[in-house]
């Protein structure tokens, strides 16, 4: 049986590269070769044993490669294809699917609902820091990368693209809006860029890391605070003339940001929550205006799915945004490990690495 190296979940504090037996193709999968993949702080949350997996699961969900096998009933493309698939990989016939929820697909359940049962790689099945992924529901999922696009150009769609553009997106920014977005990590960066997409006419962003707010500049950010300067509430309502933003995106996942965000909003504003929490939130009674404020607060999954995917790679091939620049290191699939050390300790300014084989 043929074998493949892949990053495998060993126990808490240790991911390791191991080899595999390459995956077998049903019906309706598709074998991918992966050519370029990356590190999320998802897959440092389950390094840390913070989040749940089995032992021995490849982890990875932001996947681009080239099909090198197909199922015996996927139709509508061919092996030697180069694709990519979303972190959010959907059944695409699931109640929830079939309710454009993708992400909460509850495919096999009696009523098609699974809170985060969209995400699937790295999760519930064997992910992408491999040579090989078996991406499941092909017809569903994979997305053809569109001619003269590189790999690290669309590296960033499977995730923390469509993640920090869905902040925007489901705020329902409009053209002329303020908007505030909390943390410049990769998601908060994307944040930030899909806000000026949607026409947020001043865009401020939020972090303390000098590289990062530089980074925030370049992504569309008009303004940048530095909460170490000072506290991030005052300098935004002293930005707004006292009137807050019209939308506050969290892009951290802390009880502090949160509630900074609901500070910074005015009435009536929306507060889009993209982070994981690891505690219960607790909301301040003022800002929440003892729940009479007109607030809305909404979160986000990742978007998956072949449209998501085409339409993010329509907007990459525009050029409308340039997420390259967020690769900041290069490693090998052999140096997995060394990729994980500084990733997770966040060393040497790193943002994002690309992975190859």
């Amino acid at each position: 049986m043929p074998r493949m190296k892949a990053a495998i979940f060993v126990e808490p504090g240790r991911i390791a590269l191991d080899e595999k037996p390459v995956p077998d193709v049903g019906p309706l999968d598709a074998l991918v070769r992966i050519t370029t993949t990356t590190i999320c702080g998802t897959d440092v949350h389950i390094l840390k044993g913070e989040y749940p997996v089995a032992r021995g699961l490849t982890v990875g969900h932001e996947p681009v490669g080239v099909i090198e096998k197909l199922g015996s009933a996927v139709q509508g493309y061919r092996e030697g294809q180069r694709v990519i698939a979303g972190a959010i990989c959907p059944s695409g016939h699931s109640h929830a699917s079939l309710c454009g929820f993708h992400s909460q697909d509850g495919a096999g359940t009696a009523h098609g609902w699974k809170p985060l049962g969209g995400w699937r790689f790295g999760n519930t099945i064997d992910g992408c820091q491999a040579e090989f992924v078996l991406v499941p529901d092909a017809m569903a999922n994979l997305a053809p990368v569109p001619d003269g696009l590189s790999d690290e150009e669309v590296l960033m769609c499977p995730d923390i693209m469509s993640t920090g553009f869905s902040g925007a997106e489901r705020a329902g920014i409009r053209i002329g809006d303020t908007v505030a977005v909390f943390a410049q990590g990769p998601i908060g960066l994307c944040a930030t860029a899909g806000a000026k997409l949607c026409g947020a006419t001043l865009v401020i962003g939020v972090d303390t890391v000098r590289e990062r707010l530089e980074a925030s500049r370049r992504m569309g950010a008009d303004r940048v605070v530095d909460f170490k300067a000072g506290d991030p509430v005052e300098q935004i309502m002293a930005l707004t003339d006292g009137r807050g933003v019209d939308v506050a995106i969290e892009a951290l996942g802390t009880q502090a940001t949160f509630e900074a965000c609901l500070r910074v909003l005015r009435p009536g504003g929306t507060l889009s929550s993209l982070g994981v929490y690891s505690t219960d939130l607790h909301i301040p009674l003022g800002p929440f205006a003892a729940g009479l404020g007109d607030h809305t607060i909404v979160t986000s999954l990742c978007p998956g799915g072949k449209e998501r995917m085409r339409r993010l790679m329509n907007v990459v091939a525009s050029h409308r945004v340039d997420l390259r620049p967020m690769v900041t290191h290069r490693f090998k699939l052999d140096d997995i490990e060394a990729a994980y050390e500084l990733f997770s300790h966040q060393r040497d300014g790193v943002l994002k690495v690309a992975v190859t084989p």
